[in-house]
Order: structure tokens, then sequence, then C-alpha cells
């Protein structure tokens, strides 16, 4: 751990990524950072200038993980100097939202608890697809990154400004558009939905209905026992319909998700209930497919602005695996199992071979960086692509408000 904090972890892009320049100011200085350390006493309210600092501070405490929290008014170290505690609040953060394959548990059948495999990974592909696509779509957002959390989840750091800068009930109201999962694993239907569908979720409809068809009936096959399958007929509106296919797959025990998602449809055109109400049917069948596809996010996370998430780029204490950014442009490649783990990581500089002597003495100039050697590279790469456009944005939008605020800086004299 010493040797990937000191020599691996990319200090610098995480600190302009939250000082959104290059050089320091108080979105970096004013930031709280939080030390989970190996006795797992939990150290708040941490700040440093520069990134230097927190990496002396991460090499001296080598806490197990540290998370990233608001920009206060005021230095976080300083709260119990100040003469008005109601001076120290926070003032910016980027809207969180965090994504955990546990909650996933009365649906996914290949693992449960903290186990994944790339089958039950597909429910966060479909999570972040549609999360990702409200986020840009909705609200206008245009700076999100996606990190795997290094074991069964997913972050999703909204970076816009006007991100950072929502209050608590702007953060809440988002969090709430985006939830339509509600009740815990033993509360019955999940999705009761008004029509006409928000566009919102038409969208998500559509995102999802192959992934539904595929990674769901195919991979899940969630209803294949009988218990299960009791599950999928509560969720059928009509009592009549229901019972013939319950009558249907107890005589034909073990019959596959995909069969009896069809045999609905199948047993409802034979007129098995006389007062079947068609449209009803079509909407119960919409709301059972969000039910087992819609991102079921751990909402808290995203309602406050002083809540804290864990860094990227830090290292999983139980897996080893290293918290990388998920490109979102090949989402669907994305594999949990195979992302860099610490171990891996010292091996891989360890086994590296300097260039031979002509390549060397061409490249003397740009002296290779450790991570550059290693299976964490397009990690990296991205993350900086990603905090260069940011910084960009920000610095193109400071010029404006400048422009704007002095008058004088347009006039001839």
């Amino acid at each position: 751990m010493r040797t990937f904090y000191q020599r691996l972890f990319p200090w610098r892009y995480l600190f302009q990524w939250l000082n959104h320049s290059p050089t320091p100011t108080n979105d970096f200085a004013h930031r709280e950072f939080a030390f989970t350390l190996q006795n797992d006493a939990y150290l708040r309210y941490q700040s440093f200038v520069t990134s230097d600092l927190l990496r002396k501070d991460v090499l001296r405490l080598m806490p197990s993980r540290f998370e990233i929290g608001p920009v206060y008014t005021a230095n976080p170290r300083d709260r119990k100097t100040m003469r008005n505690s109601t001076a120290f609040k926070p003032l910016a953060k980027e809207l969180c939202f965090d994504i955990d394959l546990t909650d996933y548990d009365d649906i996914r059948t290949c693992c449960d608890k903290a186990n994944i495999c790339n089958k039950c990974w597909r429910f966060m592909t479909m999570a972040i697809k549609v999360v990702d696509a409200a986020l840009r779509e909705d609200f206008g957002f245009n700076h999100i990154m996606w990190v795997y959390s290094g074991r069964r989840g997913a972050h999703a750091w909204v970076c816009d400004k006007k991100a950072r800068a929502m209050d608590d009930q702007k953060r809440r109201a988002i969090a709430n558009y985006l939830e339509v999962l509600r009740g815990g694993a033993q509360s019955g239907k999940k999705v009761n939905l008004r029509r006409p569908l928000h566009p919102h979720l038409s969208r998500s409809l559509d995102i999802l209905k192959t992934h539904f068809q595929d990674d769901v009936l195919e991979k899940q096959d969630p209803w294949r026992s009988a218990e299960r399958a009791d599950n999928l007929l509560k969720l059928i509106p009509d009592h009549q319909l229901a019972e013939s296919l319950r009558k249907k797959w107890d005589s034909s025990p073990g019959r596959s998700s995909v069969l009896k998602w069809a045999d609905i449809d199948t047993v409802a055109k034979t007129g098995a209930s006389k007062n079947l109400d068609t449209l009803s049917l079509l909407e119960a069948k919409q709301d059972i497919v969000l039910e087992y596809t819609y991102p079921r996010l751990d909402i808290e996370v995203s309602k406050k602005l002083n809540h804290l998430l864990k860094s990227p780029f830090v290292v999983h204490p139980g897996t080893g695996r290293v918290c990388v950014p998920i490109d979102t442009g090949s989402l669907d490649e994305f594999d949990p199992l195979g992302v860099p783990t610490v171990q891996g990581l010292i091996q891989e500089i360890d086994a590296w071979k300097e260039p031979d002597a002509v390549e060397a003495s061409q490249d003397s100039k740009n002296t290779l960086q450790d991570w550059e050697k290693t299976s964490l590279k397009p990690y990296i790469e991205q993350f900086r692509s990603f905090v260069i456009t940011l910084m960009k944005e920000e610095r193109s939008v400071k010029a404006k408000r400048e422009r704007v605020e002095d008058p004088t800086s347009a006039m001839e004299f």
C-alpha cells in the first residue's frame, strides 16, 4: 500500500480535479478529507493546502481508505477556533450517486452480499446508462465521472459548477426524481407509476428492455423456482390470469424465466380471465421490467452537501482492487474483476524493463512515471483527460464572468 500511494496514486490530477485550477485555491484548501485508519478509527475534518501535504499525511497514517467531503466556508481544521460556529458550513461539493449490488440481492440469482460476477455486474451497467442519460439530458450536466467502488458498486461524481453549488433541497429534488423503486426487499410491489409515463421513464424503458431480455430473463433466470415465480405472480394485477399461470407452471416445474414471461401474453390470449384489462396488464409488465432493471440508488448519499464519499483511485482494503474510473464510452466491456490490484501493479513495476539504449536516449527528456509502466495507465489517462476538460471550462467561465463584472476591460482609452 505504501508503494502504491508513494509511486502510483495520481496526486497531481486529484488536486487539479478538486481544485479546478493548477494553482492552489480554497476549493482544495477548504475541502474536507476523512481517513479511515487501519484500527477503524475515523479522522474527519482533515484539510490540506496542496496535494503534497495530503500525500505526506496519507503516507504517515497509511489509512485503509480516505474519503472526500465538501468545500467549507473556512479551513475545516480551524472549525473549533471560530467564534461563530454557524459561520462554518459546507459551501460546495460534487453531486454524488452510489449504487451497490447488495441492493439487488432479491433479484440477482448468481451472487449475494459482497460477492459479484460479470453476470450481476450487468445490473450496474444498466444503472449507469439510465442515471447518466438522465443527468445529461434532463439536467444538462456534462462533467460526470463514474468510478468503480473496488468491490460491488459504482459512484458517480457530477462535477459541473452548477452541480457543486446546489443546496440540500436541490440535491434532494434530483435524488427523488431518479428514485423509482420504493420499499424494502419484502414489501411487495416496488414500482407504482402514474400513466402516461414521464419521458425519463419512457427513455429508461427503451434503454433497459434489451437488458431485461438478455441479462435478466436469460442470464439471471429470476423466476425458475416456484418460490421466485410466486414473486412474479404477485405483480400481475389480474387474479384469474395469475392463477391460470400458477397452474401451468406447477405442471412443468423448472420452466425457464424466458418462457414464463412469454406465457403471460400467451395465457392472456386464451381468455383465461373473463374481465382482462389488456392496458393494465401492459402497464404491469412495464412496471415489472423496471423493478428488475431500474437503478437501485443509495439515495441518502445524494441528498446532502456534507456527505463524504470514497476517493477515486484508493485501494479497496478487502479486494486489493483500485477504485478506477469507468469509461462510459465502452461501458459494456468494463470488467470489475479485471481492474488492477495493488499487488499486480507492484509486480508490473518490478517487471518493467527499460527500453533499449537508442529509445532511451530519445526518451530521456520524457522520463516515464511509474503509473505509465503499469495497467493503471489507461485509467489515469482517462482521469487526466476528464480533469483537463473540467479545468478548461472553469477557466473560460471565470474569464467570461470577469469581463461581465469589469465593463472597463472592454473600453478603449
